[in-house]
């Protein structure tokens, strides 16, 4: 069988359009895929040049050996049916590794049909390194590579506006661009690049903030072989994904134009202000995961879709997102909806083996993050407290009850069987030190700790005693027959 190569998937020779650092899964089968189907539908007419961002590490050998073509492979549930679509990405058509090629890499800031950059270089990636050295070639850090490419672009074309760069970082943390942006500028001062750079960065480029969301499953392990067979060829760098996908794009200069990926289908939202869209994500996707996990886990279940197999807690998920969750966020209703929907047809997703305890990772602060506003918002609105969001916070404690530390871990027990939870360490001590003590005793001094939860929660009224009492039932009867007779199932 043949590798997969430029004579099975030609393609025109384009420009390079876009300087893309990090050349992982999740850049290849998002933001690479969307770019070969605007090359297609919208003739955005660019390709994509591969940096590597670090010094160790690198796909490129596998890339060449295949001519920078690869699958992108989307299966999943669609609507309740499933799917599986492929398509070869052509939209690659170089790699470049900045510390073993520097003079090639710096090339690529005078080129003058470039005009995009993307990364992903990891939440560290972002981070500002003040001893960074502006005369490494390159400098160490993401911000500081960064920054030296974008000063002798403007220096090679004499400032002018239209050789600006947009900036497209996914690193998943909050406000990506502007957080970048300001270790650029902060760069630029501290190597005295001047004030001519850097009004030239403030009014001849655009940093971008953006959310993501696609679960990237990567390359197929163990599958490979069989899917070679039904595509009739070698990938050796394919990779998999659900098809579900969403890319929010916050600038406060219209951008759509000159990346017209919405009039493709692609899911991709340009706006001024992308914290409605992060709301929801927060609350309705990630708040589901870290409401239901912990309750599905002592129930005896291992994996996101044999818990959601069960009708029981599926339906808790579900109730906790349309009647609890939903009410409390800004966007339109049909909105919301929608994007429930499509969550529960995620977590569903029969091609997706996601660990229930790697989701319980650090469950303190997600709760907060992801459920407290939402619970908060409830009472808010309502006078009341949300049965279900409340009943999860009791589930969390019940996780974490009776532990004890080792190695930096908690290590409790599920029905004679070790497992291990990871979390602050705060957290974890407390979880000790409090095991014996009585679940009003613990509730009420985990409730009341500020540095967990703000002092939002001791002040919710009825919160403390409902907590409580769901943890006692829990201790008393199991997690199963609890939520059997409180939710139905």
């Amino acid at each position: 069988m043949d590798r997969l190569n430029a004579s099975m998937a030609a393609a025109p020779a384009r420009p390079v359009r876009v300087l893309q650092y990090g050349e992982g899964n999740f850049l290849r089968a998002f933001v690479d895929y969307m770019i070969d189907i605007a090359n297609e539908k919208a003739d955005f007419n660019g390709s994509v040049a591969l940096v590597k961002p670090i010094s160790i590490g690198t796909l490129f050998p596998a890339f060449k050996e295949q001519d920078y073509r690869y699958t992108v492979m989307l299966r999943g549930l669609v609507d309740g049916e499933p799917v599986e679509q492929t398509r070869v990405v052509t939209s690659v058509s170089d790699a470049v590794d900045c510390y073993g090629d520097y003079e090639k890499y710096a090339a690529y800031a005078k080129l003058d049909t470039l005009r995009f950059i993307v990364s992903n270089t990891t939440e560290a990636g972002i981070v500002l390194k003040e001893d960074d050295d502006f005369s490494a070639c390159p400098p160490a850090s993401y911000p500081g590579k960064l920054c030296k490419l974008l000063y002798e672009r403007a220096e090679h074309f004499g400032y002018a506006e239209d050789k600006g760069l947009i900036i497209l970082p996914v690193e998943l943390i909050d406000d990506n661009g502007i957080e970048l942006k300001k270790c650029v500028k902060a760069l630029a001062k501290i190597w005295n690049l001047g004030e001519k750079f850097e009004s030239w960065l403030d009014s001849a480029c655009v940093f971008t903030s953006t959310l993501v969301d696609r679960i990237v499953t990567g390359y197929p392990r163990g599958e490979d072989k069989a899917i070679w067979e039904k595509l009739g060829y070698e990938d050796n760098i394919l990779v998999t994904a659900e098809p579900f996908g969403l890319w929010v794009i916050e600038s406060d200069r219209d951008i759509s134009k000159e990346l017209p990926l919405p009039e493709c289908g692609l899911p991709v939202i340009y706006t001024d202000n992308q914290k409605p869209y992060k709301q929801r994500k927060v609350r309705i996707l990630n708040g589901a995961h870290t409401s239901f996990v912990p309750a599905a886990f002592q129930c005896g279940y291992d994996y996101v879709l044999d818990a959601m197999n069960d009708p029981m807690i599926a339906s808790f998920m579900q109730h906790t997102l349309y009647d609890e969750v939903i009410p409390t966020l800004s966007l339109p209703k049909d909105d919301l909806m929608s994007f429930a929907e499509a969550v529960t047809g995620r977590f569903r997703n029969p091609f997706i083996k996601h660990a229930l305890l790697s989701i319980c990772l650090n469950s303190v602060s997600k709760w907060r993050a992801r459920c407290m506003p939402s619970l908060l918002g409830y009472v808010e609105k309502t006078g009341e407290l949300p049965a279900r969001l409340t009943f999860s916070l009791a589930s969390l404690m019940s996780l974490y009850r009776g532990g004890r530390l080792e190695g930096g871990k908690l290590i409790c027990d599920r029905n004679g069987q070790p497992y291990e939870l990871q979390d602050d360490a705060a957290v974890l001590e407390f979880f000790a030190a409090t095991s014996g003590q009585t679940p009003a005793e613990q509730v009420r001094a985990f409730v009341s700790n500020e540095a967990f939860f703000g002092p939002d929660l001791c002040r919710v009224p009825g919160l403390i005693e409902s907590v409580t009492a769901s943890l006692t039932d829990i201790l008393d009867r199991g997690m199963k027959a609890v939520m059997t007779e409180k939710f139905g199932g």
